[in-house]
């Protein structure tokens, strides 16, 4: 009959005490990894609501401008448009509420200025009376600058720090005098 062979290195039960002796390290471990969880879940909580709630308020920050820069956009298409106060709101509330945003959040002032460009310099001058549309070196410059203002809400009430804030933009560009 064979001989049955017996490693001279196994225990009684049948495994090596090395890798009982490394079972036994293994335990404290893995709680160790679930207590060093458990202890920076709050800290990573708490981060991330502040990535969200800044990534809103730039989101904010980026309808208002583009609010702005509607109002612009379409004061500029003539000349009889650039006085449109009323047109320039609705073009910007009309933007700033296709994006999910209340308009109740979002004030627009504009403003038209006039000058002579001469070589890309402009000289200011009045934009009605005597001389108003002609230059003598240059061509005539009509500018409209919209402002747009929002709120931005936070969701959660952070100590120290506001719960809403204002934010503004301003848009300016010339005056299409040819439309």
């Amino acid at each position: 009959m064979g001989k049955s062979y017996t490693s001279p290195i196994t225990s009684v039960a049948g495994r090596s005490p090395h890798l009982r002796r490394q079972r036994g390290i293994r335990r404290p471990q893995s709680g160790q990894s679930l207590v060093e969880v458990a202890l920076m879940l709050p800290f990573l909580l708490l981060l991330l609501l502040g990535v969200i709630e800044v990534g809103r308020f730039l989101y904010i920050g980026i309808l208002v401008g583009n609010a702005a820069r509607a109002g612009a956009a379409y004061g500029v298409q003539s000349l009889v448009k650039t006085v449109d106060s009323v047109g320039i709101q609705n073009a910007a509330d009309n933007d700033f509420q296709n994006n999910g945003q209340n308009v109740g959040n979002l004030t627009v002032t504009s403003s038209v200025s006039c000058g002579c460009d001469s070589g890309g310099t402009i000289t200011t001058a009045a934009c009605t009376g005597t001389g108003a549309g002609s230059c003598a070196a240059g061509q005539w410059a009509v500018t409209l600058t919209v402002t747009a203002s929002g709120t931005f809400n936070s969701l959660f009430n952070y100590p120290g720090i506001p719960t809403s804030l204002s934010i503004s933009k301003t848009a300016v560009m010339q005056v299409n005098q040819f439309g």
